[in-house]
Formats: C-alpha cells, sequence, structure tokens
C-alpha cells in the first residue's frame, strides 16, 4: 500500500471466527486493516471475500463495518437513531428497522438506553453504540476493530472486551481485532496473526503461540513477562551460554534445520525452575531484583554475567542478594538461529 511498505502478506480467516493482529506501533496492522476494508487499494495482490475478487470494491462495496480507537456516534441522535442510521440509509421498511435494532440493543444491552441522546453517554457505551452500528445490518461481511478500547477507562476494558466476544458468538460474524496488547489479543481471538516491522511473523492459536513461538521477537513480545532470550554458542559438549554451560538439549526437533552454532535461547521465566541443591544440571545464579506479581513473584537473576527471570511461588523463601540454584526445563528450551530478527 501507498501508505506504508509492507512485504507480501498471505492471510485468510475463516468466516464467523474470532481473530486478532496483534503487533507493536507502527509495525502495520491498520494498513492491514485498511485494505481489507477498501480505504486503502495494495500496489498488487488481491482480496477475496468468499473467493470473490473485491478488491476493487470501496467500503460501502465490501459491506465492512469498522470499529475505531475513538468511538464514533452521531451525537445529535439518541441511541436508537444511532443503531439505526445505517438502515434507514439503506431504505429499509422502518418496521423491519424497528425489530432489528431493538434485536441488536437487546444483545448488547442498550434496550435501556434507546432513548437516551448520544451526547449523554460514556466512552464505553458510545463504543458499544459504535459496534451496534456495525452489525445492525444483516449483510455485515465482517467488523474491523482497530484499538476499540484504547480509550475506555481500564475497569471497563474487562467488561467491554468480554461483550465484543459474545456478541462475536452470539452472532457468527467475522471479527479482526487489531491491537497492541497481548492480552487483549489472546483473550478475544481464537486465531492471533503477530506483526513486526510490516511482515506476518507467526499465525496461530493464543497457545501455539506461547508454548511454540516461531522467532525470538513473538518470544519476548507475548508472555507476562516475555521469554527470556540469552545469546549462546553451540560447542561439542552443549550450549556455552557465556556465564554457564548447559547440555545440549536432546527433545525433538529442536535443532531441526539449525546449522549455526551462533543461537539464541529462549525460555519461559516459568519453565526456570529452582531446586534446592547445586547438581550438574544446575545454574548457580545471584538473585538481583524480585517483583511481587500477587500468587508468584518474577525474580531477575544473574549467572556469571548473564541476566534472566525466573518466576517463583509466594512461599519460597528467597531475598535480593541470595545465590540461588535452579534448571531450565529441557522440553520448554528453545534455539534460534542469532540471525532471526531479535527484539
Amino acid at each position: 500500500a501507498d501508505a506504508f511498505s509492507m512485504a507480501d502478506l498471505n492471510l485468510s480467516w475463516e468466516d464467523g471466527s474470532a481473530n486478532a493482529l496483534l503487533g507493536p506501533s507502527g509495525c502495520g496492522k491498520t494498513t492491514v486493516l485498511n485494505v481489507i476494508s477498501g480505504l486503502l487499494r495494495p500496489d498488487h495482490g488481491k482480496i477475496l471475500f468468499d473467493g470473490r475478487d473485491v478488491t476493487g470494491l470501496d467500503a460501502r462495496g465490501r459491506h465492512i463495518a469498522q470499529v475505531f480507537q475513538f468511538p464514533v456516534v452521531y451525537e445529535t441522535l439518541n441511541v436508537f437513531g444511532n443503531l439505526a442510521f445505517p438502515l434507514r440509509n439503506r431504505r429499509i421498511p422502518e418496521s423491519d428497522v424497528d425489530h432489528r435494532v431493538r434485536e441488536v440493543a437487546e444483545l448488547l444491552d442498550l434496550t435501556e438506553d434507546l432513548k437516551t441522546p448520544a451526547r449523554m453517554l460514556s466512552a464505553a457505551q458510545k463504543q458499544i453504540v459504535s459496534l451496534g452500528r456495525g452489525i445492525v445490518r444483516e449483510d455485515t461481511a465482517a467488523v474491523l476493530l482497530d484499538e476499540p478500547l484504547t480509550v475506555i477507562d481500564p475497569k471497563l476494558k474487562w467488561h467491554l472486551r468480554r461483550k465484543l466476544r459474545e456478541v462475536q458468538r452470539a452472532t457468527n460474524l467475522t471479527m479482526i481485532y487489531v491491537t497492541h496488547d497481548q492480552h487483549e489479543a489472546l483473550t478475544f481471538a481464537d486465531n492471533v496473526t503477530v506483526m513486526h516491522d510490516g511482515e506476518v511473523v507467526q499465525t496461530g492459536t493464543p497457545q501455539a503461540l506461547h508454548e511454540h513461538p516461531a522467532t525470538p521477537f513473538v518470544g519476548y513480545f507475548i508472555g507476562s513477562p516475555g521469554m527470556n532470550l540469552i545469546s549462546c554458542t553451540r560447542t561439542e559438549g552443549g550450549l556455552d551460554c557465556g556465564g554457564f554451560q548447559l547440555p545440549l538439549p536432546l527433545h525433538a526437533g529442536l535443532n531441526a534445520g539449525i546449522q549455526s552454532s551462533a543461537l539464541t535461547l529462549g525460555i519461559r521465566p516459568e519453565h526456570v525452575r529452582l531446586i534446592s541443591g547445586d547438581d550438574d544440571r544446575s545454574i548457580t545464579a545471584d538473585v538481583s531484583l524480585i517483583e511481587h506479581a500477587g500468587a508468584y513473584r518474577i525474580m531477575t537473576v544473574n549467572a556469571g554475567g548473564v541476566s534472566f527471570r525466573l518466576r517463583a511461588g509466594e512461599a519460597v523463601q528467597a531475598a535480593e542478594g541470595d545465590t540461588i540454584h535452579c534448571v531450565f526445563e529441557e522440553e520448554s528450551v528453545h534455539l534460534y538461529p542469532r540471525d532471526v530478527p531479535d527484539v
């Protein structure tokens, strides 16, 4: 697209599915959304809806509904008038308009607000009305949500995200949710596409992205906290991580296709396990920082100049400055060629 330089993309979404485009600001998420909706025309390639080429159609011709960061409502109208607007614009009979508006209002818990002027609504209510205006047309092909919770009070975000998911399931509409917030993406979508610098890095279920990240970027970007990434070198004896040595993990498929000896090791903090004593598999490290996170603690430790994080239960007796022993759970170690783009 003229607005953004992007690599060739080949994306598909199943009809009636809940999807997310996830990535940092400026990675191309909104550009993809605008190409789907018809607001941008790609330099080459095709946009297909159910196998039909819609590349030459504008947004209206594609029957796409978009919900933006900032709720778009007609403040001179009440809630009923806002929901009815797309139908009246298409000259739908008024009896059908009334029936459909009340049907959508019931779905969105807006029945009690139908007579309320839009200017009196909260930002969250306006966003719900904006969504309702998108789904009120029964010919809507897909709903595109571009960072829809950005301006919503944090206390209401969970409720609104749950409502979006309920509506998606109830209507069986295809929804594509754009966000930089991994929590929003992973709790809304069944299928998540991760983008970075104008490229699609990986697509999969939330579980697959968490357990089998294709690149160091995906491993670090998804997870709270993200995956530890440690530079290492493959040797005859195993892995030289600078401050400590590890045996080469042997579980199936780990080293398939990796020719380089210069590697990046990835391990999630929850897969670094504290042990009570020192043995030939363990790493000895000093605790430099402890962060409390409710039911567990995140400990930043240093092993011979190499820092990484681990997750420990609140019952673990350790303080900053203590020396601990830990092991990397072998089946959860990931190895990447060092030339794969890092975070």
